[in-house]
């Protein structure tokens, strides 16, 4: 088998190598090593392939946690020391920002940090029966595979969730429908953790009977999902409580439902709000936007601050949710929440928002490109906060702002919301300067 010398991490965590003049991509492998590996997928100018013996380790070699590692596809940065991570991440964003966007921040924020374990509130379990490995398997999915991790631990996840996999799979196991329960999405507030089955057959009472004992027993609330997400509700709607979490800082709860979108990690989400607002710096009687606001996650304590607030999200569901939250926070005389498609948005539709001071936006991996492009004459707000789950879509919408619209990038940084993964959620800060130019920025 070969061997070659790492000289770097891709944003995927992969080591990179150059071998005959091919760049190979090598799971597994950390910058400085000398690995031996085994190609597993070749192009003419890039082979992908695992590291198979590390002959010469890094520094920041760490053994991985989880005994699943390198099977299951849910982490992939588990053998790299957990500070390593965030400098990985955050060299990522600054590549991306100047090798999609050719813009460079004018501050590098230090990289927000959290516990590098437990800390998923939320995750989404695949289930199948496969007889010929031994039954129900729960997992997450392989790695570069559709087939399901059979896991029965997972650190990452909180402890009493990781406890209970075992458990579930003797759990699915007994039901009269175990092949027709194909996911289990787990999502934990402050003091109780739902496991939503989505079942695509109905349950025998001796099945739900099975289940309500399940969650008596582990602490747990359990919901059926015969359909879509709305669909979701729980088994024993008398014992059902409801789902929050709280951000301390803003006086804030948040109440949501287990198949609403929240973020999976409760301590980075509060920093990341933080840091957010900080960058911000919303003042009393500013009048701001929230676009792609969910369920009012900044929009809320940005209207702690004495700001009027305008959130716009896609989803119906989730603008009701942040009205909802809104009084319940004592918020409403502040908040307004519309429903609108934001990869649609126009210079009319964002004009319809009437004067905005300060924007934030926070969009899927998609990005926002519709809403950069829709900045014009008559809604140019002078500073933006971006909060990003992809790296590259922010440094294109970033070269928008920059190049076309008249803004420099003052300053960027990651937040670690996804340890022992190459997931990288940044945030970066705007202002309108007014000068457009097509040359790449240094700001």
């Amino acid at each position: 088998m070969p061997v070659t010398v790492i000289e770097s991490l891709d944003h995927e965590g992969r080591g990179v190598a150059r071998v005959g003049g091919k760049a190979v991509f090598i799971e597994g492998a950390l910058p400085g090593e000398t690995v031996e590996y085994e190609v597993y997928r070749s192009r003419p100018n890039y082979e992908q392939a695992h590291t198979l013996r590390v002959i010469k380790a890094s520094a920041q070699r760490v053994a991985p946690r989880c005994p699943h590692y390198g099977v299951c596809g849910g982490c992939s940065m588990q053998h790299l020391d957990a500070l390593a991570q965030a400098a990985v991440k955050q060299r990522v964003l600054e590549d991306a920002l100047w090798h999609v966007g050719r813009v460079r921040p004018g501050i590098i924020h230090a990289a927000i940090q959290g516990p590098a374990w437990a800390y998923r509130d939320r995750a989404r379990l695949t289930v199948r029966l496969v007889p010929s490995k031994g039954g129900v398997l729960v997992g997450f999915h392989q790695r570069r595979s559709s087939y399901v991790a059979d896991m029965r631990t997972c650190p990452v996840l909180p402890a009493h969730v990781s406890a209970m996999l075992p458990d579930l799979h003797e759990l699915i196991a007994g039901l009269s429908i175990p092949d027709r329960l194909p996911q289990i999405e787990m999502a934990q507030g402050d003091g109780v953790t739902v496991l939503v089955f989505r079942n695509l057959l109905p349950l025998s009472a001796a099945d739900e009977a099975r289940l309500l004992r399940f969650a008596a027993d582990k602490g747990v609330q359990v919901w059926l999902q015969p359909g879509g997400p709305e669909t979701a509700c729980p088994l024993s709607a008398g014992e059902a409580s409801e789902l929050r979490y709280t951000l301390p800082e803003f006086d804030i709860t948040m109440a949501f439902r287990p198949t609403d979108f929240t973020q999976v990690n409760v301590h980075i989400n509060r920093l990341l709000i933080r840091r957010a607002l900080q960058l911000l710096d919303a003042q009393a009687g500013e009048r701001i936007a929230d676009l792609f606001c969910g369920l009012g996650n900044f929009s809320l304590p940005i209207a702690r601050s004495g700001a009027q607030v305008v959130g716009v999200e896609g989803s119906a569901a989730l603008v009701r949710r942040a009205a909802e939250n809104a009084r319940h926070n004592g918020l409403q005389d502040s908040c307004r929440f519309y429903a609108a498609n934001l990869f649609e948005a126009t210079e009319d539709s964002l004009a319809a928002l009437g004067p905005l001071d300060k924007l934030l936006i926070d969009p899927p991996r998609e990005g926002a490109i519709a809403v950069v492009k829709a900045l014009g004459p008559q809604q140019q707000p002078r500073r933006i906060v971006y909060v990003s789950c992809n790296p590259a879509t922010l440094a294109r919408d970033a070269a928008v702002l920059v190049h076309e619209k008249g803004y420099a990038l003052r300053g960027a940084g990651i937040a670690n919301m996804f340890p022992q993964t190459s997931h990288v959620e940044s945030v970066a800060v705007f202002e309108h300067v007014g000068v457009k130019t097509d040359a790449p920025s240094q700001v």
